[in-house]
Order: structure tokens, then sequence, then C-alpha cells
């Protein structure tokens, strides 16, 4: 069931992706205290649609966090912000970069240095993609991290740097590398999505993760799955062979989908 809870550990936060793939993104996550997205790819409708799925009220959110200006990302900002007095933390380039944005609530960040809001700690890291200024962030809670990495071309070192430790993980697995060589796309969309400055496979994702399992790992989302170019099946077999060949923790692996909210990973809110 779209929204049912995954309880685990001591954590007291909520995390479900309310979209997730080139139609539209948006992660929402809740503190004791917080309530806030990080993308807003979908309308201010959907939006708000599909967090009533999880009984959450948009007007109980409290910002929201951009990672890039890609309209799969940002589509609904705009309204959204307006229609419930969202504040809206970007980068200035990003922010540059959003066509018909309208008048929001501005919020700057630069890239490594940390944003306190409310009971949140958010650290923004670069990431490579083909954007202006394109972010994850690393969310501090009182008790844990919620590490986010999608569209990136690769996993660098500071990516990784930066996942370590995370209680939550929220990975890209975008396609997979059979099945975007054969598919239906130009060559050129193919070379941009294989790039640098694309987006990690169903192996780079898990790759990813294999460098930053820790014994406190307790859920990881898979993220931006392509509906050309991969399958749920096939991005879960890649990870899932990642956490079997360890002993260190068992996560619950939660997917993500454009067209349905996810599972929440929910740890002890009442």
């Amino acid at each position: 069931m779209a929204g049912a809870p995954v309880s685990v550990g001591e954590l007291d936060v909520r995390i479900c992706q309310l979209a997730s793939g080139s139609k539209g993104n948006s992660l929402y996550i809740e503190s004791e205290k917080t309530r806030i997205l990080i993308d807003a790819g979908l309308s201010a409708l959907q939006i708000s649609r599909r967090l009533e799925q999880i009984g959450v009220e948009a007007d109980s959110l409290d910002a929201v966090f951009v990672t890039h200006e890609h309209s799969d990302h940002c589509r609904g900002l705009g309204p959204l912000s307006r229609r419930h007095k969202l504040p809206i933390f970007f980068h200035p380039a990003t922010h540059a970069a959003i066509d018909k944005l309208g008048s929001v609530e501005e919020r700057f960040f630069d890239i490594g240095e940390m944003v306190e809001f409310q009971d949140l700690q958010v650290m923004p890291f670069p990431i490579t993609h083909d954007a202006a200024a394109p972010v994850g962030f690393v969310v501090e809670t009182r008790e844990g991290k919620i590490g986010v990495a999608t569209d990136m071309g690769i996993a660098t070192r500071l990516v990784q740097q930066n996942l370590r430790q995370c209680r939550v993980l929220v990975v890209e697995t975008n396609h997979d590398e059979e099945m975007l060589r054969d598919g239906p796309y130009p060559w050129p969309l193919k070379q941009r999505i294989r790039g640098n400055h694309g987006h990690l496979s169903n192996v780079d994702g898990a790759r990813l993760l294999q460098q930053v399992l820790w014994d406190g790992l307790d859920a990881v989302f898979l993220a931006h799955l392509s509906e050309t170019n991969n399958t749920p099946q096939l991005a879960q077999h890649c990870v899932q062979r990642v956490l079997e060949a360890q002993n260190m923790c068992q996560p619950q692996m939660i997917t993500g989908a454009p067209h349905v909210v996810s599972r929440c990973f929910d740890s002890g809110l009442s």
C-alpha cells in the first residue's frame, strides 16, 4: 500500500518519496518539529494530494529545499510556495536558472555551508549534473542523518564522504546499462545520461551504496528510476546483491516511482 509505514529503530523521523523519476521528484522528510520537501517536481495540486495519502496537509509544511533547476524537480515550486507560504531554499545560481518562478520567499545557501532550520541541520554538497549548481543534501535530525544524492553522473569521493554514517539514504539507480544501450533514446541523449554529468546506473548506485554501508544504516530509498531504461526489479536486484554480500546492516529497501507514493520509512512518530 502506498505510504504504508516501515518502522525500524529509534529515529524520530518519517521519510517518503512522493514521486521519483523523470516525470517528477519530491521527497518528504518529517522530524520531531519540522516538515520539509526536497524538490517539488509535480504540480502544487499533485503534491498536496500525495501528501494527503500519507496523512499530511500541505499547509503544515515548513520549507522546500531545491537540488537543481530542472523541471522534474521544481515544476510546482512557485505555486506551492505562494499557496502555502513556504520559504524556498536554493543556491543563487539555481534560482537564477529557474524559468517563470514568480514571487516566492527566497532563502539562499552556499554549497558546503550548513543551513540551520528549526530542528534540522541541512548540508548541501556538490554533485556532477548538467545544471547550474546541483547539490545533494545531508539532513541531520536529532537522532541521525538522512543523505540524499540523485541526478549525478558520477559518485565522487566528496559524495561518498557526505553520505557516510547516514541512517537513511536516498540513492539514484536511474537506468540499466543494457536497456539504455539498446533502448529507443537517440544516441546524444544516451551519451548525456551515461556521461559524467548525467545519471547513475543501477550498478553505479549499488557501488555507491557499497562504499557507504555501515552498521547504523536503517533504510535505502532507490530513486529516479527511468520508466524506459529500467525496471524496479533490475534496480532492486543490483542493490540486493550488495546488501547480501555484507553483514554490517540489514536496511529496508524502498523503491520510488513516478505515479505513486512510496512506502514511508517511519521510525517512531506516533
